[in-house]
């Protein structure tokens, strides 16, 4: 079992309190919970049929519960909620998509805030980030929920449940922020599971982290609407988006989704001045369609994302996809030959250590400057954000 962490300023919880204390008396009429409780892991609690069905499912609900932002109040206590393109729509208890939303009384409120089941502290590299502060520690945290249902999903111990059943840590956004400030930890990434789907958490994080200097990335399936997209990029530094596929259908049968609004994300992450790396995972039978590497490689050029790096990422069989072989080195390096020839600048090979599509070549001369070898960097020549043997401006973020 995972400890609960004692960090930052137990106190600075009054409107999460708030929150708390109005659905324990408008939903439990008890006064069994105290306000303070924040006592875990969380024992778990079985909601059956996407639905609150008793006050004992509540419980351990409650303790990490908030009201959500972007929805819309309806009909007969109906809700809409906006975060995303799902826009489920949901009745009286009704359970959202992402397993994290609930309807209480015509409001909709989150289940994940304060409550991360993943707390680790890990080489930027490893989000990908191969341009936003090489060598960087940052400390990565997740709760359990999201909003695709992809088949090859690698976390899907965490993504494809609710926070009820993940053993979590009790770690408010300011807590969040003191252990880092405390570790001496510059970034922090929403990451594991998809952030979007304890966005109310990611976002007052991201607002207080801010404030002390502290950088912040999402690593994410950039599966959110626009509004709640441009409020977060206010704060947020970088962005590692997964563009699963560049075919609609592809999108539907594989991650439950569709491509659309994932490339407007693009857009607005780019628009907003977010730094931004694209990750493509290339499944056998899936998405190694190199005419269709080739059609999502020209969109990207097109589109003004010749200076965003692109990762073409080794599948490893897992979750849904066991009878799928890995992904042939050879395939990946036609995708990075393909990319290269459509204009993009920095393109990269994933999860096969030790290939040279890890290491960063200038644009300018086409000399090595920055050597890697799985998450860890051998050397760098990059100066004031410039190659050293050339100074051709190198883009990224790197001081």
């Amino acid at each position: 079992m995972r400890k609960t962490l004692q960090t930052g300023d137990p106190n600075d919880r009054s409107e999460h309190l708030s929150k708390r204390d109005f659905l324990k008396k408008s939903l439990l009429g008890i006064c069994g919970i105290a306000a303070g409780a924040y006592s875990l892991p969380l024992k778990p609690v079985k909601v059956n049929k996407n639905k609150m069905t008793s006050k004992d499912d509540l419980l351990g609900l409650l303790k990490h519960s908030k009201e959500a932002l972007n929805y819309t109040a309806m009909k007969d206590n109906y809700v809409e909620c906006n975060l995303c393109p799902n826009g489920c729509v949901l009745a009286e208890n009704d359970r959202s998509t992402c397993r994290n939303k609930f309807n209480v009384k015509g409001k909709l409120y989150t289940i994940a805030y304060g409550n991360p089941c993943i707390l680790n502290t890990d080489p930027i590299e490893k989000k990908p980030l191969f341009h936003f502060f090489p060598g960087m520690d940052i400390y990565s945290l997740a709760t359990a929920g999201c909003n695709l249902r992809c088949l090859n999903c690698q976390n899907w111990t965490i993504s494809q449940v609710g926070p009820e059943e993940t053993d979590n840590f009790n770690l408010l956004p300011a807590e969040v922020v003191s252990t880092c400030t405390t570790a001496g930890i510059k970034a922090i990434a929403f990451t594991y599971s998809e952030p979007t789907s304890y966005y109310e958490y990611m976002l007052d994080t991201a607002k207080l982290a801010s404030e002390q200097d502290i950088r912040t990335v999402i690593v994410s399936n950039g599966y959110i609407n626009e509004t709640p997209l441009k409020e977060l990029c206010k704060y947020i530094d970088g962005a590692a988006i997964n563009l699963k596929s560049f075919k609609d259908s592809i999108y539907q049968k594989l991650n439950s989704g569709s491509l659309q609004p994932v490339l407007d994300t693009l857009k607005t992450y780019k628009d907003n001045g977010v730094w931004l790396e694209i990750i493509n995972l290339v499944i056998p039978t899936w998405t190694d369609d190199l005419n269709m590497i080739k059609e999502m490689c020209d969109w990207l050029a097109t589109n003004g994302f010749t200076e965003t790096p692109l990762h073409f990422s080794r599948f490893t069989p897992m979750y849904k996809l066991t009878n799928l072989a890995y992904t042939p080195v050879a395939t990946l390096d036609k995708a990075m030959a393909i990319a290269t020839k459509a204009g993009l600048k920095y393109v990269y090979v994933g999860n096969v250590p030790g290939h040279d599509g890890e290491n960063t070549y200038c644009p300018g001369c086409a000399k090595k400057i920055i050597a890697r070898k799985g998450f860890v960097i051998l050397e760098k020549h990059i100066k004031n954000g410039n190659c050293e043997y050339c100074n051709t401006a190198i883009a990224g973020i790197w001081e």
